[in-house]
């Protein structure tokens, strides 16, 4: 058991796994948005997922020793998403 685990770990698929979950929360969160009218901003929702996202496909990238560039092309990623977060939030 404890090797299955360590193997789904160190290939990246666990990676994988938390990110399909990660779309489908979005999925739901943005249909209970359309269909309510209340619930998270969906510019909100993207751009903080995609910062996490990013952050977890920069942590794939070294789990599968893709090389440095791609590991910081990720990292870039997420930061740029995060600003934009800051950035539209700060203007409230």
């Amino acid at each position: 058991m404890a090797e299955a685990l360590g193997e789904l770990v160190q290939s990246g698929r666990l990676v994988e796994l938390v990110l399909l979950l990660v779309a489908l929360e979005a999925a739901a969160l943005l249909f209970y948005r359309f269909r309510t009218g209340s619930g998270p901003e969906p510019l909100g929702l993207v751009f903080n997922l995609a910062a996490g996202s990013a952050l977890m496909l920069a942590l794939r990238a070294a789990l599968q020793e893709a090389g440095w560039t791609h590991v910081a092309a990720f990292l870039v990623l997420a930061l740029a998403a995060h600003l934009a977060d800051l950035a539209r939030r700060w203007k409230r």
